[in-house]
């Protein structure tokens, strides 16, 4: 973008928590360094509380400093999403950036995208998490073609959301993987990070961290770490770090002495804590598009290893920034001895360049692109 443009970004931020809003926030304040004058619209009303499967929606403390963030979006509610379209269509922003992650947000989002084009000069872009739901329900289909109408153009984080977007639209579509989480603060020293999570400074440590649900596969992962030639390995130990979005009770047979479980929402200021104390990090998701915890690896500086779904061996190549296997225990566990095997620091080299890739700059160029 070669000029100062008044931008919109509507979508989760606080005082809404999880990995959507600090993707956004974060977008808005490079927006901002960038010169342009942005606000979020968040929502007032997100998930109705009996279909939220966690603890709570909302993040404790004060919000992120110098950004515009507005409550306007009802997800729920009709008449909000044509007021909220109207008042931000009488605003004129010349970029709007609309988040879309879920079908059950198209009626909200796209009302609200419908209603702001009508002004015949804000530029709606879709940015797109995920197109096809891991988890499906009832509507899916109409509500997502629904939202799509509504956008002049798309962004999407990894290449399978951009196949899915190309066969649902002939409008512009772009990728730009998803940019490394730098907002979590600098790693800190491994010692210091054991110690404050009250961990044996002796063991080394896999992390399987954010909010369990059955695609991300935790099963699978302590299956594996049930394995003979793991559990022969006197110090290895697998901290697990994340609320539970489903039944505890189908993971509690595999939870042996040597996993350390955090069962709860990890605040952004204790993040950098359990990266820093990994030694790996194990994705062993069932099915994925992109994930953010790849990229708070990445600017960790940490190892990974991620199964051979959706994108995440774009952003994790075999052999150079962790191992990818297959989604069954024995090919987990099969990689996680190849790790244990290596000389420590040995793809260090490869992620530090590899991180410079995934720039924040580089993803609002690829938006300003699209805004044209």
């Amino acid at each position: 973008m070669t000029r100062p443009q008044k931008i919109t970004i509507i979508g989760p931020a606080h005082p809404l928590r999880g990995g959507l809003a600090a993707f956004n926030e974060r977008l808005a304040l490079e927006l901002q360094q960038q010169g342009h004058e942005v606000t979020i619209h968040t929502f007032s009303f997100q998930y109705p509380g009996f279909m939220f499967p966690g603890k709570t929606q909302y993040a404790g403390g004060p919000g992120p400093e110098g950004l515009r963030i507005k409550r306007s979006v009802h997800s729920m509610n009709p008449l909000n999403w044509l007021r909220t379209g109207k008042a931000i269509a009488r605003e004129r922003p010349d970029i709007v950036i609309v988040a879309f992650w879920l079908p059950m947000m198209a009626p909200s989002l796209g009302t609200v995208a419908k209603m702001i084009r009508k002004n015949g000069h804000s530029r709606i872009i879709g940015l797109v998490h995920n197109l096809i739901p891991h988890e499906k329900r009832p509507g899916d289909v109409p509500f997502t073609k629904y939202f799509i109408r509504q956008c002049h153009a798309f962004i999407a984080l990894s290449r399978e959301v951009e196949k899915d977007l190309r066969a649902h639209t002939a409008a512009p579509v772009d990728f730009a993987p998803h940019p490394v989480y730098d907002s979590f603060g600098d790693a800190v020293p491994r010692q210091t990070a054991l110690q404050h999570l009250q961990l044996d400074e002796n063991n080394r440590y896999l992390l399987f961290f954010g909010f369990i649900r059955a695609y991300k596969g935790l099963d699978l992962l302590l299956e594996a770490f049930a394995d003979p030639r793991l559990q022969a390995i006197d110090n290895l130990r697998l901290l697990v770090a994340g609320e539970f979005y489903e039944d505890k009770k189908k993971y509690e047979p595999l939870l042996g002495p040597r996993v350390e479980l955090v069962e709860d929402f990890i605040p952004n200021s204790e993040v950098k804590y359990y990266f820093s104390a990994a030694d790996l990090v194990v994705q062993p998701y069932r099915t994925a598009t992109q994930s953010g915890i790849s990229q708070m690896a990445y600017h960790f500086e940490k190892p990974m290893l991620v199964t051979n779904v959706g994108g995440l061996p774009e952003i994790v190549p075999d052999g150079k920034a962790g191992y990818v296997t297959d989604t069954t225990p024995k090919a987990i566990a099969d990689g996680i001895l190849r790790f244990l095997e290596q000389a420590p620091g040995v793809f260090s080299n490869f992620i530090r360049e590899q991180k410079q890739l995934y720039s924040w700059k580089h993803f609002t160029d690829v938006l300003g692109s699209l805004a044209q």
